[in-house]
Order: structure tokens, then sequence, then C-alpha cells
């Protein structure tokens, strides 16, 4: 794919990653509950690791900018970061046929799995703690709940997503050069 092809296609995810998170998701003070993830996954699976950490950086920047819900504390672009690494690692697919639709859910299970307990309930609880002053402890008990039961969402959407988005992917954008 040409860079010309990734720079667009970073710009209308990273639009979608802000809409999604600022204006399509419930936030209380401890628990957000939103599909800001799917952005985020489909970069991983077509534009790489660095691709995706750059746009969770630009996503959560922009929309603390432009939409805050709050003072911006940097810890949550570093969980962001984080989360688009993971992502990135597990789920790119450098070539059409990098692997079988079974190691793709495996790696898509792990890749939720690792961002859930690593950026989710790890760094973001941390996070919350420190900028509300809440015991650690107790903000983590309600916040596991929350991230269980987004773990099987999060793999079903985004297995049915690529697999639908795989063939328009795969003939528009990683096929035809510029």
């Amino acid at each position: 794919m040409s860079k010309n092809k990734k720079i667009i296609l970073a710009a209308l995810l990273l639009a979608m990653s802000i809409v999604l998170s600022r204006f399509l998701s419930i936030k209380t003070p401890i628990v957000t509950i939103g599909f800001s993830f799917v952005p985020t996954m489909l970069c991983a699976i077509w534009l790489g690791p660095k691709w995706t950490i750059l746009l969770n950086v630009l996503a959560d920047l922009i929309g603390a900018t432009l939409f805050p819900f709050g003072s911006y504390f940097i810890g949550y672009t570093i969980t962001t970061a984080v989360s688009g690494a993971i992502y990135g690692v597990l789920l790119y697919k450098k070539e059409e046929d990098s692997y079988t639709d079974k190691q793709f859910i495996i790696r898509v299970i792990l890749a939720s799995v690792l961002v859930t307990v690593i950026a989710n309930i790890g760094l973001n609880t941390l996070w919350i703690s420190i900028t509300t002053g809440k015991a650690f402890m107790v903000l983590i008990s309600a916040r596991i709940i929350k991230e269980v039961i987004m773990i099987p969402i999060k793999v079903i959407v985004i297995i049915f997503l690529e697999k639908a988005l795989r063939k328009p992917f795969n003939t528009y954008l990683r096929e035809q050069e510029d």
C-alpha cells in the first residue's frame, strides 16, 4: 500500500476514533463504555504497530484538546500508546495471507486480553486512582467487571468487521498501487 493511502486511511480511522470515543461512548469517572477500540484494531490489522500507536496518541491528544472531559493527564496518552503497540504487534497482517482465520481469532483474543489486563485494568485504574485520589483496589473491582464483559464483545465485533472489510480492503487498498 502506498504511503498516501496509508495516511488517508489513518486519517479516516483517526476521525472515527475521536467521534466514537468523545461522542458515542458512555463515560463515568470510573468506567467508559464505547466502541473506540474498533478504529484502533482495524488500524493495527491494516497498518501495523507504528501507525496504530500514532493513531491512538493523536486521537487522545486531539480529543482531549477539542472535546475535553476534564483536565488533561498524560497517563491516559501512555495507555493508548501501549494499547496501540499491543494491538499492532499482535494483529498486523503485512500480507493478505499472513495467518489463517483461526490464528487471527487467537491473536484477537490474546490482544484483547493483554490490552484489558495491562492497559485498561492496570494502567487506567492507576491513572484514575492518581487523578481522583480514590483507592486503587476500590476502583479496580468495578473496572474488572466491565472489562471482562467487554472482551468477548471486542473479539466478536473485530472478527466480523475484519471479515466483512477484508475483500474491499484487499481489492482497493492492498493490491492497487498509485
